[in-house]
């Protein structure tokens, strides 16, 4: 095979891409940028007023975009949504698991009932997901891109807070080498993004909880969700066919090491 130089392609024209989480956040982001990147893309999410309007946006500049309400803890919604999918845009290449929810609490502290919640956005949903798209590209005998969005605390926690978020995104990544693993054969590739803190809608609720995280990070900023872009276009992309099981941290330093 002859590849361009360089190698750096990440032009999605003709590729199908299903986002969870897209009414808003990084999940709104990253559809922006799949479908002005040339993807047409299903848009999902529970809140299907925001979704219509995000659709009708990506729509009006040219690009290709439905919404399709998900719920990423109803086992039905859930096994189906694909299916749903690819009746509106046809097969679907690229799946990006973004759906999650923080729990901001220590471990005594919760319910039975948050603890659920939390294990079945972070990650159940995202296995069911996963396993429902590969299942589709292995019998198309298709190649398949997943990208798994984690977190930096999958790798650090300091005792403050939402232990589970942390011990639920470490189940992401791990997710994420161990199916990288099993479907490498398929040339279904899986990888995943650990963000650090990030504006967004989510963040916002959490700032409000426990005040300006802020200054305590090296740079004493959250970070713009325009700097995942290049991430996730390189884990989507052409460029990237002989990367898989990898995480790739985008944490701005607030991490450490």
């Amino acid at each position: 095979m002859t590849y361009p130089l360089p190698n750096a392609s990440t032009d999605l024209t003709g590729k199908v891409a299903l986002v969870t989480g897209a009414s808003s956040g990084l999940g709104r982001r990253f559809a922006q940028v799949l479908a002005a990147s040339g993807a047409a893309v299903a848009l999902t999410a529970r809140r299907t007023d925001k979704l219509e309007a995000l659709a009708a946006e990506i729509n009006a500049a040219g690009g290709k975009a439905v919404a399709l309400s998900l719920d990423v803890t109803d086992t039905e919604q859930l096994l189906s949504v694909v299916g749903r999918a690819e009746e509106a845009l046809g097969p679907v290449d690229i799946l990006v698991n973004n759906a999650g929810t923080p729990d901001a609490q220590r471990a005594t502290k919760m319910s039975v009932e948050l603890i659920d919640k939390v294990l079945d956005t972070n990650v159940r949903g995202p296995w069911i997901l996963a396993c429902e798209f590969a299942k589709r590209r292995m019998e198309a005998k298709a190649p398949g891109r997943i990208v798994n969005i984690a977190s930096v605390a999958a790798f650090s926690y300091t005792g403050g807070g939402a232990a589970l978020y942390s011990v639920s995104k470490a189940a992401v990544v791990r997710m994420t080498e161990a199916l990288a693993v099993e479907w490498s054969k398929f040339h279904i590739n899986v990888n995943a993004i650990a963000p650090g803190a990030f504006a967004s809608e989510m963040m916002d609720g959490m700032l409000e909880r426990v005040g300006d995280i802020t200054r305590h990070f090296p740079r004493q900023r959250l970070g713009d969700p325009a700097q995942l872009d290049s991430t996730l276009l390189y884990l989507c992309g052409p460029a990237s066919d002989a990367v898989t099981g990898t995480c790739i941290k985008v944490d701005d330093g607030q991490g450490g090491r």
